[in-house]
């Protein structure tokens, strides 16, 4: 029973035929940067998005402003050059946050800024994923040192400027600066990606009020924060700056690449046990409750019925969940698999292990489901991931998604909750049944995700903001 259930696919000796028939193929995978990491290891604490067809430095509702592009510069960040950035992260993992930061560090660095970067949270044994990302970074010149000792305050002190990443990074500035934490805190920009309400500590983010600045990824999650730190705190936001992120120049270059796609869909559908003409419905996230795939599959087994009831001729439809722990055997895991074999769909549904790179899974099936739930996306990297990949995202109203997704355009969106079962159902059947409209939602999603997601569009954006927030620093430090 459990071979029917798990469709793992090898990442070892899958791979390694993979590159024996396609050897021109594996320097193109390994060029995947940090950024085509698997979203769907983000976990709980980083949902992550914007529907703004223009990101000027408008004024928003209180003191919250969108993170303009500032043209066509080749590097939007060169005024950086020679300064000093100190790098605050609250883990090293392969979850959303982190991973950011260090796009943001490799960013840094190509311009010849000094980077140093401390980890708040270490596991006490030894971490394979720890290891590699460190020495990732030494090897582009980011100085990793620990976030404890006098190191990290001198560099604290004398940084141009500082970012926190999180709202659990804020723990660091009392119990490491101490007596220092007024001197840094006019250089802090604060990069919140947080959505939960258990993130609202206020031991967490007591010092935002006066920090130089607050950069959070989607309109709907800066509101969000304005309102409940106002409510719950009682203390204020900084000025805030929305930041939509961006795919890495290496995705896109596997998501134009006609031949690599085809090869990667061939292989990957393979290991599945799916044929070319099979539909696949995809979920690339961290397996947990908060992602939706339990709601997910009930839709999946609902458009079957439907499906079977109308008598509808459509292909051989599969579910895919990706991001799965086949060591951890979580109860909700337990949950999903018992349901699967309970409606006997095991034939139609394949669950993948978590793995490091998305672009094999998002060349391979046909539509992406991002059914996130409670207030859904802080951004969702994924969803834009996906549209690189012209596929329609059939994603929870709710969040981040809202601002990417353009509802009836590039895809379908659907309410939260058990609410959201039968009208997703009903939007699988709508894309297995047209054909057409399937390729034309997703040629309309790459062609947004041109206009507004990449990685030259972030750079812009973060730029912007750093220059506001250096402007300010050096305002303070002269009063």
């Amino acid at each position: 029973m459990a071979k029917q259930l798990q469709h793992s696919h090898s990442n070892g000796s899958g791979w390694a035929s993979l590159h024996f028939h396609k050897r021109w193929l594996l320097p193109l995978l390994l060029m995947l940067s940090i950024s085509t990491l698997i979203a769907f290891f983000i976990r709980s604490a980083f949902d992550s998005s914007c529907d703004r067809s223009h990101l000027s430095v408008l004024e928003k509702p209180g003191n919250v402003k969108s993170a303009s592009p500032i043209g066509n510069t080749p590097s939007p960040l060169a005024f950086m050059k020679s300064k000093l950035v100190l790098l605050v992260s609250h883990e090293l993992s392969l979850s959303g946050g982190p991973l950011l930061l260090m796009e943001l560090a490799f960013l840094l660095r190509s311009v010849g800024t000094e980077v140093c970067w401390i980890t708040i949270q270490k596991t006490s044994e030894a971490d394979g994923v720890i290891y590699i990302l460190e020495h990732k970074m030494l090897n582009r010149g980011v100085q990793v040192f620990s976030a404890k000792g006098q190191e990290a305050i001198d560099t604290a002190l004398k940084a141009d400027l500082v970012v926190l990443n999180t709202a659990v990074a804020g723990k660091w500035l009392d119990t490491i600066l101490k007596e220092n934490v007024p001197r840094v805190l006019p250089k802090v920009l604060w990069w919140i990606h947080e959505m939960r309400g258990h993130y609202f500590k206020l031991n967490y983010v007591k010092h935002l009020p006066l920090v130089a600045g607050a950069m959070i990824d989607s309109h709907v999650t800066a509101e969000y924060w304005k309102n409940r730190t106002q409510e719950r705190l009682r203390i204020k936001m900084p000025e805030t700056y929305v930041v939509h992120l961006g795919n890495s120049k290496e995705l896109m270059e596997v998501a134009e690449d006609g031949v690599a796609k085809r090869v990667l869909r061939e292989h990957v559908r393979e290991s599945l046990g799916v044929r070319n003409e099979d539909l696949l419905f995809a979920i690339i996230n961290s397996v947990s409750r908060g992602k939706g795939q339990d709601l997910f599959l009930r839709s999946f087994y609902e458009s079957l019925q439907l499906i079977q009831e109308k008598k509808l001729q459509v292909p051989t439809m599969h579910a895919v969940i990706v991001g799965s722990d086949m060591t951890a055997q979580t109860k909700f895991e337990s949950e999903l698999r018992n349901f699967v074999v309970l409606k006997k769909i095991q034939d139609r549904v394949h669950f993948v292990n978590k793995t490091l790179t998305v672009a094999p899974y998002l060349a391979a099936i046909d539509v992406l489901v991002q059914n996130s739930q409670a207030r859904g996306e802080c951004f969702g990297r994924i969803t834009i991931e996906a549209m690189a990949f012209q596929l329609p995202v059939l994603g929870t109203a709710a969040g981040g998604t809202t601002e990417i997704v353009v509802n009836g355009t590039t895809g379908l969106l659907h309410p939260i909750g058990k609410e959201g079962i039968t009208p997703l159902a009903k939007n699988i059947v709508k894309l297995a049944t047209h054909v057409e409209r399937r390729l034309t939602m997703g040629k309309r999603g790459y062609k947004r995700v041109k206009e507004m997601f990449l990685e030259h569009h972030m750079a812009h954006r973060i730029a912007a903001v750093l220059k506001e927030v250096l402007h300010k620093s050096k305002t303070s430090s002269h009063s």
